[in-house]
């Protein structure tokens, strides 16, 4: 079986010590590389292993000998904070956004604040104890009634949420202990 453990790995910006150390069970770097460069034979528990440790489908880490893989892109180029851009120095691929479990989407139907008509936020969801992982960040915050605020939450105080809304002149909601909130992950927009 041929994989896509190195393609991957790199593609999301992890080492093999960084890979190694997110298996469950942990292992070590020299294991992950031998399974990538096949000089270890790679089970199929240790791709289900794999996968979960960056956060991919197992299917994302199987070359099939068919020439059939999954589709992904290629990374062309690399662009740098000088607005210059350079062909990456080794084989590269991007990986689209997958769809999890603790992942809510909001569409935006209308232009406001940095969003554009027809963008896809991806939100992670977190618990109370995690709220102070979205301070300074958009996120979604259910409200009774099964109505939402969507917004950067500024403070928190207790079990009161500050949200501010996105656009210019709005004015900060507070909203009292939700349940949960989703924090904004990922901008899928089309140019």
């Amino acid at each position: 079986m041929q994989s896509r453990i190195r393609e991957v790995r790199k593609a999301k910006g992890m080492t093999l010590a960084d890979v190694a150390a997110a298996c469950s069970p942990p292992t070590t770097a020299q294991t992950i590389g031998r399974l990538e460069t096949g000089t270890r034979t790679l089970s199929l528990g240790w791709v289900n292993r794999i996968a979960a440790a960056l956060g991919v489908d197992s299917a994302d880490l199987v070359a099939h000998g068919d020439g059939e893989d999954r589709p992904s892109l290629e990374v062309a180029a690399i662009l740098d904070g000088n607005g210059q851009a350079q062909a990456p120095r080794q084989k590269a691929i991007a990986l689209p956004p997958a769809p999890e479990a603790d992942l809510s989407g909001v569409r935006v139907a209308a232009g406001i604040g940095d969003y554009r008509t027809g963008d896809m936020i991806w939100c992670r969801h977190l618990e109370p104890a995690d709220f102070d992982r979205a301070l300074n960040r958009d996120a979604l915050v259910p409200r009774p009634a099964g109505r939402y605020i969507y917004g950067r939450l500024i403070h928190r105080e207790g079990g009161q949420l500050l949200i501010l809304p996105p656009g210019p002149g709005a004015r900060q909601q507070v909203v009292k202990d939700p349940a949960w909130i989703a924090v904004a992950e990922t901008l899928v927009r089309s140019l």
